[in-house]
């Protein structure tokens, strides 16, 4: 099967796990998800499947919206509710505006420290192997952007958030040294994922739902238009002609798109055969062959 899947994850599984499953119920070896998702968060976790893996690229960072809660009155090893405390919890009494005065500093672009508890590389390995070993991560911090931040309801020790961040931020970081500066300790409690870039969890499906569908044969027409993916990306139609050159990798005219770089190439309106590449006037060279 060629497609996007838009995944509303389950909590407890990490993005491996998840398609892991979806390998199984669909019968589809080749997958990789855009944006990987920590084992305690839900939500939006686009999959591309088959030859639609080789659209990644095209991609780029997508920037990830969330909704959740931060936990004050003690840290964590690993930032967020499924790790060991650091301290015994303490009673807090933070006002909505000490904490939205605390989160102010969260905004626009800011360099963060990533968790040790992560999948950022030390010496060529994910940190969380050495952190799970005991042993001293040393980890560097990396610019990212916080495009909106905003503290909801806030009740006892707990205060909802939203907040919309570039691609590589951690909002377990973002808890925890909000802990620190309100000298409380802080962990993530829970997060959903609410968008991943165009991807929205009015689109997303359980797992279960889509291997209910997989198994129904009713999965593919579940998906989104192929025609809708990359929406910067102008498409266009091939004859049969063109469709055959642009299987075998070879180049095509489009004289409409003179001016643009990359193009969608289809046949049909729903047999995405081909991102192609403007080399030279009207001619385009097929990059990444789908069909």
């Amino acid at each position: 099967m060629n497609g996007l899947l838009i995944v509303d994850k389950p909590g407890g599984l990490t993005s491996h796990d998840v398609i892991a499953q979806l390998r199984r119920c669909i019968g589809e070896r080749s997958m990789g998800h855009l944006g990987t998702l920590d084992p305690m968060a839900t939500g939006v976790l686009p999959v591309l499947a088959g030859n639609y893996t080789r659209l990644a690229q095209f991609f780029g960072p997508l920037v990830k919206s969330y909704s959740g809660a931060i936990r004050f009155g003690y840290a964590t090893d690993t930032y967020d509710a499924e790790g060991e405390p650091l301290s015994a919890p303490v009673e807090t009494a933070l006002t909505k505006e000490q904490i939205i005065r605390a989160a102010a500093v969260f905004s626009g672009e800011i360099e963060q420290m990533p968790p040790p508890y992560s999948a950022k590389k030390v010496r060529g390995q994910p940190a969380y192997k050495a952190a799970r070993r005991g042993e001293p991560v040393e980890l560097k911090p990396v610019k990212i952007v916080v495009e909106e931040f905003t503290i909801g309801e806030v009740e006892g020790a707990y205060a909802e958030f939203f907040i919309r961040i570039s691609s590589g931020g951690y909002i377990r970081s973002i808890a925890h040294e909000m802990g620190k500066r309100l000298s409380c300790g802080a962990h993530l409690a829970r997060l959903r994922r609410t968008a991943a870039g165009p991807f929205t969890l009015d689109e997303a499906l359980p797992l279960d739902e889509i291997c209910r569908r997989a198994a129904a044969g009713t999965l593919e027409q579940s998906l989104p238009h192929p025609r809708t993916l990359l929406p910067d990306l102008p498409s266009t139609t091939a004859d049969e002609w063109s469709t055959g050159r642009l299987r075998h990798g070879m180049p095509v005219n489009l004289p409409e798109f003179s001016g643009a770089p990359l193009v969608k190439i289809f046949h049909g309106q729903r047999t995405l055969v081909a991102i192609g590449r403007r080399i030279a006037g009207t001619l385009f060279q097929p990059i990444a062959v789908l069909s």
